[in-house]
């Protein structure tokens, strides 16, 4: 593996530490304060500069992420609450959200709250506020290589409604800045059940600063409220207290990539070039939602994948394009988050 600038075989590295965790692994720890008390976390260190968190409670989404020591992700004003606090109703979920590198939004409902089909739904659905089961972290070794991965399931349920499963599978390997996710959606129950997705991932300062770039590859783009102009959705801006936040849709032409580059980023006591990079599969995931919010103490640019847009389930279904999943199906996600 390629650690430190050189190359090193598993036995090379093990002789100089009493144990691999001094460079990169796995640690379990429990929060104990205020609306965070009880909420479980995994960290994961590449012993590449990149460190993340990893929150069972909060179905298995990715809280802070650093690199080397700065983050990169945002993080809301409620930090990583505890799902008792969350409230279902109407844009309760925004009491509640813990922002971070990503929050999954889903599974049956994303975006505006209302009403579909008789049943109230609230904003951006419940599985980023559903705990995990059956979690498992660990670290092994193919020859010299060392992956990390924690894995679990997230269920959505409800008697005479739908039952869909989340399967997530978090990787990374040590040497290397790259965070892997692997989520498969099915359908367990016995009736079809729609299915939206969407993956909010979260950028924040100090990435993201006035000489920061957005590039989006192979995409078109338009505004989601007709009155909003597309100027300068590839820009960023100092904090704003009277911003309105803005929302974009972005038509995917070819494989999906965006990079987020910043040539000032402030690291090893000076400035350097970070490029954060995001793709995914457009076979499952077709739709780009971004959302672009440089307001004064909620500065934050969402880039978020997905299998629809925001308008609610209710929107979907009126304009044809809601997914359905049928008895015992399954869909596949794949998305790779790059740092150099």
């Amino acid at each position: 593996m390629k650690l430190y600038g050189k190359s090193w075989s598993r036995r090379e590295l093990e002789a100089r530490v009493g144990k691999i965790e001094q460079i990169a692994g796995i640690k379990r720890f429990v929060t104990t304060e205020g609306n965070e008390a009880d909420v479980e976390q995994i960290q994961i260190r590449t012993g590449a500069g990149l460190s993340y968190y990893i929150t069972p409670s909060k179905g298995l989404d990715i809280s802070l992420a650093e690199f080397h020591g700065i983050p990169i992700s945002w993080q809301s004003p409620n930090g990583d609450a505890h799902p008792a606090y969350y409230d279902a109703a109407g844009n309760g979920w925004l009491r509640t959200a813990s922002g971070d590198l990503l929050m999954t939004c889903g599974l049956m409902q994303v975006g505006a709250s209302g009403e579909d089909d008789g049943e109230r739904l609230g904003l951006h659905g419940r599985i980023h506020h559903t705990p995990a089961r059956q979690v498992t972290a660990v670290s092994n070794w193919f020859e010299d290589e060392m992956e990390m991965r924690i894995s679990g399931e997230v269920e959505e349920t409800s008697i005479f409604g739908g039952c869909l499963r989340l399967s997530r599978q978090i990787r990374s390997r040590l040497g290397e800045n790259e965070i892997f996710i692997q989520d498969e959606v099915r359908n367990m129950g016995f009736q079809r059940c729609p299915h939206m997705i969407l993956y909010h991932f979260n950028f924040g300062f100090p990435l993201l600063s006035e000489e920061t770039a957005i590039i989006f590859k192979d995409t078109s783009v338009q505004a989601r409220e007709s009155e909003n102009s597309i100027s300068g959705y590839q820009e960023w801006q100092a904090p704003d207290a009277n911003y309105q936040e803005r929302v974009y849709y972005h038509h995917i032409h070819g494989e999906p990539e965006v990079q987020i580059v910043n040539k000032h980023f402030p690291l090893h006591d000076g400035e350097t070039e970070v490029q954060v990079t995001l793709q995914w599969s457009s076979d499952t995931l077709p739709k780009l939602v971004q959302w672009k919010m440089p307001g004064a103490g909620t500065h934050v640019l969402g880039i978020e994948p997905a299998n629809c847009h925001v308008g609610g389930r209710h929107k979907e279904r009126e304009q044809g394009t809601l997914v359905f999943l049928e008895p015992g199906e399954t869909v596949k996600y794949n998305l790779r988050l790059i740092l150099k």
